[in-house]
């Protein structure tokens, strides 16, 4: 049995670790005569968020990623195939060669929408993204993904995990386990995802056997106000003197609690929580209210639900959180299994201009060359579709050469890497395995993703599992 008699603040610093010890610092440089930022510095350096130099120096400080969640169809957003719409209608040359789990429908269906050439580089982009078009000059378009499974679950799980069917840490808590966040006072790892949760649920930012601390923090954005956007984060019933009292007692409890199970992850994520909590009460409603930005700059996003969500993706990225995911599609997902022109139509008009605005925003913040922006969902989309084909025909799943792009962070811009046969069946260069893409997006970090490892189990674990090469192709 542990002493059950509270410990001194000194005796608490001293043994205390990552834990309480942040608790009793402040009030021990204060008495030291140390200023308040030499007060705030000192304690996060205790933490386990605190700033952490990658392996080498990379080009990226920090991620903004994209999720078009349900999958949408690279044919008719950056990937073009005219030689389909002579096949519109007719079966496929080549179909029945490639197997049945291809999910290939009865007939070809050619993309209703134009694409033209856009920038110095002469990208193709549909018509459906006027303003990323804008930017495509910037963009690093992968157009032959793979993945392995095409269901939507395991799907989503390989995209953010590396893993289909196990449970395991996701890219972001890879990516804030490595470098720690440059802000003590938000999550380092923020997952917007309103009107519900995507498949797969928080399994897509879990942080599976990393410690806790290093799991996404999910907000739901279709809150406009933002003290409603995190739910219980204000007390307004005590005053913050009494809140700080009242939590350093409980994380003294905690701390002899801890002490007596040493190396307890889970506990000290808890510990851990509790301080990022008190501390997020008023950097986070800061942080998520957008009315602080000049009305051009609202205007240039729009007053919508993406454009708010790209709003404060920029304005957290800023603010030194580390990985930023944004969800679009979770509620009405890019999923076109029926009406897919009419979907992508509108899928597409919801987020364009705000990932437009995006890119600008951190181009004019001179933020771009150091922020990694990813688009792309979990899988791609059939070149064929079942018959009759009629207006509201759609596409089913296809995971052999589907299409990401991403910008900034040391990728090339208004490169096109990979391509696909010239019906879309299947990669004709290029492959890029979704392990290809997380020991890239590591690599851009500043990591080595075969050395980036987490003992867990009798064994060394790795965002990419036992394989994958970085795409040096696309890097600038």
């Amino acid at each position: 049995m542990g002493s059950s008699l509270p410990l001194s603040r000194r005796q608490t610093l001293m043994q205390a670790g990552f834990g309480m010890g942040s608790l009793a610092l402040g009030g021990l440089l204060s008495d030291m005569g140390l200023t308040s930022a030499a007060v705030a510095e000192a304690a996060a350096n205790l933490s386990p968020l605190a700033p952490r130099a990658p392996q080498f120096p990379g080009k990226a400080k920090r991620v903004i990623h994209l999720f078009m969640n349900g999958g949408p169809s690279q044919i008719d957003t950056f990937d073009p195939k005219p030689l389909l719409k002579k096949f519109h209608g007719k079966s496929l040359p080549g179909k029945e060669e490639l197997g049945k789990d291809k999910r290939l429908g009865g007939a070809a269906l050619g993309s209703p929408f134009e694409f033209k050439q856009h920038g110095q580089s002469g990208m193709e982009i549909s018509e459906l993204f006027p303003h990323v078009a804008k930017h495509a000059d910037d963009l690093c378009v992968i157009r032959s993904m793979f993945s392995d499974v095409p269901n939507h679950e395991p799907g989503l799980m390989m995209m953010n995990t590396g893993n289909f069917t196990l449970p395991r840490p996701s890219v972001g808590s890879w990516a804030l386990y490595g470098l720690g966040t440059e802000n003590q006072s938000l999550p380092g790892y923020v997952v917007m995802c309103p009107s519900g949760l995507p498949t797969a649920q928080s399994a897509n930012w879990r942080s599976a056997f990393l410690p806790g601390i290093y799991q996404g923090t999910h907000v739901d954005t279709k809150e406009t106000n933002p003290d409603q956007l995190i739910a219980n984060l204000r007390n307004d019933f005590i005053l913050p003197g009494q809140q700080r009292k009242q939590l350093g007692l409980i994380q003294e409890l905690n701390e002899i609690h801890r002490q007596e199970r040493a190396g307890d992850p889970q506990l000290e994520a808890r510990i851990q929580s509790l301080e990022l909590a008190f501390r997020m009460q008023t950097e986070a409603t800061d942080a998520f209210d957008v009315t602080q930005e000049s009305e051009k700059t609202r205007a240039m996003y729009g007053d919508t639900l993406q454009g708010r969500q790209m709003l404060m993706a920029r304005r957290l990225a800023e603010r030194g959180v580390r990985y930023v995911q944004v969800y679009h599609g979770a509620g009405q997902p890019w999923d076109s299994h029926a009406s897919i022109e009419e979907a992508h139509r509108r899928l597409a008009g919801e987020s364009d201009q705000a990932i437009g605005a995006l890119l600008q925003d951190l181009k004019d913040r001179d933020m771009l060359k150091d922020t990694l922006v990813i688009w792309g969902g979990e899988m791609g989309r059939t070149p064929t579709a079942q018959l009759p084909l009629t207006p509201k025909v759609g596409r089913d799943h296809h995971t052999d050469g589907f299409t990401v792009w991403m910008a900034g962070g040391g990728v090339k811009g208004g490169h096109v890497h990979g391509t696909t046969d010239d019906i879309g069946l299947s990669i004709a260069e290029g492959k890029v395995h979704v392990h290809d893409l997380h020991a890239t997006i590591l690599h851009l970090l500043g990591f080595n993703h075969e050395t980036l490892t987490y003992r867990y189990a009798g064994r060394d674990f790795r965002l990419t599992d036992v394989f994958g090469n970085v795409v040096k192709e696309i890097l600038a």
